[in-house]
């Protein structure tokens, strides 16, 4: 449930404070749970010093040797059932995105109920990627005479994340540098050290399921109480997605309360968070906190806006109730999202009508996406239009499609970045009268249709699937997480 990925989260902000603060010793390093995981995602990265975490918030009421947690634990202070409920869902999902230049860093949630391709498994609810893979590698172990329980715990989990990882990246395309997971009682153990977090809500709830049974307005709440302050769904207009604010504002309270309350100086605040981290918090092998947190500063500023991914609808598949979407869209938001434009700043309109092309402009294209042809059919259809062809080429992978000019191609590229939503930029390594169109992952197959002026066969055909993400309703308008704009009041 939300609660994970919010302890997820928050553990990133434990892993950036802590770290600033024992650096020196590098006191934080000694003990972390590492996981080789991040193999799963090759060795394709950001880029320009950027860094993108995806952040897994694990269902489950097991410690980390696959142990059931305390039952009277469970029950009275996580207010989350038995042992047996949950399984290994990652119930949601935050990639966060830290750009390398120090300005504010982006948090993007992906519903746990999106229906989407898990390899290996087909079409299934992302939350079940790990689950799944989890426990085939079980069964395999177990039959390869691996018997050893903690062992084999340790191995079924990790093709649980690698799964998880690749899902994601398959989604979204887009570079995976490294990994943090957590689980109920890692968030409940980040939250008691961090101490009482200030969170607002619109109106009194009274939930039994989750236990958040609290008044309007400001409040302070334990870390029993943020556990069912975040993991409330019942009672609530859109259920899941509303739950999402919760998450966001609790994140929101983490960050207010690592700079208000002197983290930095509280050794005994600063060995809790400490523990909190070694003995709950799984990362990549790649990471080291320490020097994360030196590139990074900025995170605990508070310099971070949380959005969540849109969906297109709802569906009925196996008589489970899932998230429709579309990968395509997905893409585009996450490139936009992650370049640095706010999904607040933009405004739905239809592509518009293409122009006619010079014929001194020559364009050429080359494919960063790793889809076989794309460069040619792209260029194809600009041809067809009338634009003089250049040349093809396959580039290295990356993540944001772009339009560079070089000395008289600027008006055609503006008027081509236009037509594919992107901002043409001048290129000292791009020739006089031409213009170079690197294809990235957020557009993909998407281009040939953008620039013929439809949509491609694999994007949605609703009007919707070019809009920008929704900023009211369901999915809310983003959070952002300054401490000078106060406390946000969620539903």
């Amino acid at each position: 449930m939300f609660a994970r990925s919010a302890g997820a989260v928050a553990s990133v902000f434990v892993l950036v404070s802590t770290g600033l603060a024992w650096g020196a010793q590098r006191e934080l390093t000694t003990g972390l749970i590492r996981s080789e995981a991040i193999d799963a995602v090759g060795a394709d990265a950001s880029d320009h010093g950027d860094t993108n975490i995806l952040l897994i918030g694990l269902d489950s009421r097991k410690g980390m040797d696959g142990n059931d947690l305390p039952a009277q634990f469970v029950t009275e202070e996580l207010h989350a059932g038995d042992s047996d409920v949950g399984g290994y869902n990652t119930n949601t999902l935050i990639l966060l995105h830290v750009p390398g230049d120090g300005s504010r860093a982006t948090a993007v949630a992906i519903p746990r109920d999106d229906y989407v391709a898990v390899p290996g498994y087909g079409n299934r609810k992302i939350k079940e990627a790990y689950g799944l893979a989890k426990a085939d590698a079980d069964s395999e172990l177990l039959a390869q005479g691996v018997t050893d329980p903690a062992e084999r715990e340790r191995r079924a989990r990790d093709a649980g994340r690698r799964s998880t990882l690749k899902t994601v990246q398959n989604l979204l395309q887009v570079p995976i540098d490294h990994f943090a997971e957590v689980n109920l009682v890692g968030f409940y153990d980040i939250a008691k050290a961090l101490g009482p977090l200030e969170v607002c809500l619109n109106a009194a709830v009274d939930d039994p399921y989750s236990g958040a049974r609290f008044p309007a307005g400001r409040q302070f709440l334990d870390a029993s109480q943020a556990l069912s302050f975040v993991r409330q769904r019942h009672g609530l207009d859109n259920g899941d997605l509303d739950r999402t604010h919760r998450q966001q504002a609790f994140l929101s309270a983490v960050i207010a309360n690592l700079k208000s309350t002197g983290v930095f100086g509280n050794v005994g605040k600063l060995r809790g968070l400490a523990d909190a981290v070694r003995n709950d918090i799984v990362v990549d092998a790649r990471m080291d906190p320490v020097a994360f947190a030196m590139r990074h500063r900025n995170l605990t500023s508070g310099g971070v806006d949380f959005y969540t991914l849109p969906i297109e609808g709802f569906d009925t598949v196996d008589g489970q109730a899932v998230n429709v979407v579309d990968p395509a869209r997905l893409r585009r938001e996450v490139g936009r999202l992650f370049a640095g434009t706010s999904v607040s700043q933009q405004t739905p309109a239809q592509p518009p009508a293409p122009t006619a092309p010079d014929p001194r402009i020559t364009v050429d294209v080359h494919n960063g996406t790793g889809i076989d042809g794309l460069a040619a059919s792209t260029l194809a259809v600009l041809q067809s239009r009338g634009h003089p062809a250049g040349s093809v080429a396959t580039t290295a992978g990356t993540g944001v499609t772009t339009v560079d000019y070089g000395p008289g191609g600027e008006a055609t590229a503006a008027a081509l970045a236009a037509e594919l939503g992107v901002t043409a930029r001048s290129d000292t390594s791009v020739a006089a009268d031409r213009v170079r169109i690197v294809v990235g992952r957020d557009l993909g197959d998407e281009v040939p249709g953008l620039l013929g002026g439809g949509s491609s066969g694999s994007g949605s055909d609703s009007a919707a699937g070019d809009a920008p993400a929704p900023t009211a309703g369901a999915q809310g308008a983003p959070i952002a997480a300054d401490v000078s704009g106060g406390i946000p009041c969620v539903d």
